[in-house]
């Protein structure tokens, strides 16, 4: 089998499916190596999933004079816009303002700095404004008479995972769901390492070189399956966010400043919804299990109702979610100080199998995360780096003309008359250019086959197996997509019976995410 001895050894073993681990993937394939990249559960199932969705700089990093992470952030925002104009979009944010709060003068210039330190094009700068003939005005509380406003990126976040996973195996990558890393040890130049699939199964595979980008598990996985010690060390941080009913009209956030000190987003979610967060709390449990505390959702809605004229109550929240942060560890007292840039940590050469470890890192900067890894890999495994290739090359799904999504759009309305206009929508938003694949010679929503609820055909399950690694009802609803905020009850039932037959869905489906 591939990689399973010594004389046929992989370039490259990745632990990790995460946003690090498939944007490695993708870089390396993309350079002619092979690698097999192994994830212990589903692609993005943990903190990949869990952000607030965005593709930003970091507006608040500048607060702690983090200008090179905020630097490459902005630079990567206008990529990311490019590569991916199906899943990620500008959104206008709206920084309200008191006398209370920083100083308007400071915002100001941390606005101004966020507009200059690098290039912008396809986004608005930053203005200030008076709330009168602003929409948020019949928004926020009458004290809130004036603010900011600038421009930043929406993203799908477990769509963007599961898109470089994509392009890494169209490249040749052995791309590996729910199968983990039981133990590795160097054997002279390879890795020696056993992993066990969700049957059990085990297989010793060797591999030239290894990727630990197993988020919060990194520290896990040197020590308790390598069995090394490494000075360096994550901190993970618990974030956590609140979905409530729609809080407003229009299409733009808000970013609100909070006594702390700390920042809180409300965003436009999956049109009927408005998300709310995130929170930065200290957390040393199993980053698998971490759940919103009522502390934790209280702090949310105060926040929020602080600013709004109409209060915010936590029973007014319809779902939450939790994720892990694996940030690098530099020792900074509060949680919100912690870096967000990354470290990469690299061992091996000399006749020694070579291991990358990845600490910390942020969505946006994902891509420059894995050019960097590359780089700093590739030459302790003997290899020259090459060039970078992946800044260019549209992401499964994303090459359209000009990166246009409006444009391309209006083709495949024009192609596909029968459908419902925000049926096309949803599509193309997930699929892009690959919407085709599903949608192939149908003529209206009959033509696809079973209709779960929420728009959700036979046709894009059949896809999201065939293409994008589902296997269980969670998948599709949660991470491919957020439809279990639509569809009628039963659904995740039925979909798990169509999924059971052909032995996709896990045998007993009893871990379905439910409305916490």
């Amino acid at each position: 089998m591939f990689g399973s001895d010594q004389e046929n050894p992989v370039d490259l073993l990745i632990v990790g499916g995460g946003i690090n681990g498939a944007g490695i993937a993708r870089d390396a394939a993309g350079r002619g190596l092979s690698v097999l990249l192994v994830e212990q559960h589903d692609l993005a199932a943990h903190t990949s999933s869990a952000s607030t969705k965005l593709v930003h700089g970091g507006l608040r990093y500048l607060e702690y004079y983090e200008f090179r992470l905020v630097r490459e952030a902005l630079m990567e925002r206008e990529r990311l816009l490019t590569m991916a104009p199906h899943i990620i979009w500008p959104l206008e944010f709206v920084l309200p303002h008191s006398k209370e709060q920083r100083p308007a003068w400071l915002v100001r210039l941390g606005l101004f700095l966020y507009d200059h330190l690098a290039k912008r094009e396809r986004l608005h700068a930053s203005k200030a404004v008076r709330f009168g003939p602003h929409p948020a005005a019949n928004i926020l509380k009458p004290t809130y008479w004036r603010g900011f406003t600038y421009a930043d990126c929406w993203v799908q976040d477990s769509r963007l995972v599961v898109l470089n996973a994509m392009s890494a195996a169209e490249r040749g990558a052995d791309i590996r769901t729910r199968t983990k890393l039981l133990s590795a040890r160097p054997l002279g130049p390879v890795w020696e390492a056993v992993i066990q699939d969700e049957h059990g199964r085990q297989e010793t595979v060797a591999a030239r070189a290894m990727v630990n980008a197993a988020g919060p598990w990194v520290g896990e996985i040197l020590s308790a399956k390598l069995g090394r010690n490494n000075a360096k060390a994550v901190r993970m941080v618990k974030g956590s966010h609140i979905i409530v009913k729609r809080l407003y009209e229009g299409d733009f956030a808000f970013i609100l400043q909070n006594p702390d000190k700390r920042i809180i987003f409300t965003v436009p979610y999956e049109h009927d919804f408005t998300l709310i967060g995130t929170t930065d709390i200290p957390y040393d449990g199993d980053p698998a299990a971490v759940t919103i505390s009522e502390a934790e959702t209280n702090y949310l809605c105060e926040s929020v109702s602080r600013y709004f004229r109409k209060a915010v109550k936590p029973a007014d929240v319809v779902r939450s979610y939790s994720g892990v942060r694996p940030l690098y560890d530099d020792h900074a007292k509060n949680a919100s100080a912690v870096t967000r840039d990354y470290v990469l940590d690299v061992e091996g050469g000399d006749g020694q199998p070579a291991l990358l470890s990845v600490f910390g890192g942020k969505i946006t900067t994902f891509r420059k995360l894995a050019e960097h890894a590359l780089e700093k890999l590739l030459p302790v495994m003997g290899r020259e780096a090459g060039r970078g290739w992946t800044a260019s090359v549209p992401l499964p799904g994303g090459d359209m003309p000009g990166a246009d999504f409006d444009a391309f759009f209006a083709t495949i309305i024009t192609k596909y008359p029968g459908f419902p206009e925000i049926f096309l929508h949803r599509l193309v938003r997930a699929y892009g250019t690959r919407s085709a694949t599903i949608l192939g010679d149908g003529a209206n929503l009959s033509d696809l086959g079973e209709d779960f609820g929420g728009g959700l055909t036979a046709r894009e399950v059949d896809y999201l197996v065939e293409h994008e690694w589902a296997r269980t009802s969670e998948d599709i609803l949660w991470r491919r997509s957020k439809l279990a905020l639509h569809v009628p009850q039963g659904t995740e039932a039925r979909l798990a019976t169509y999924l059971q037959p052909s032995g996709l869905a896990d045998a007993a489906e009893k871990n379905l995410r439910k409305i916490d």
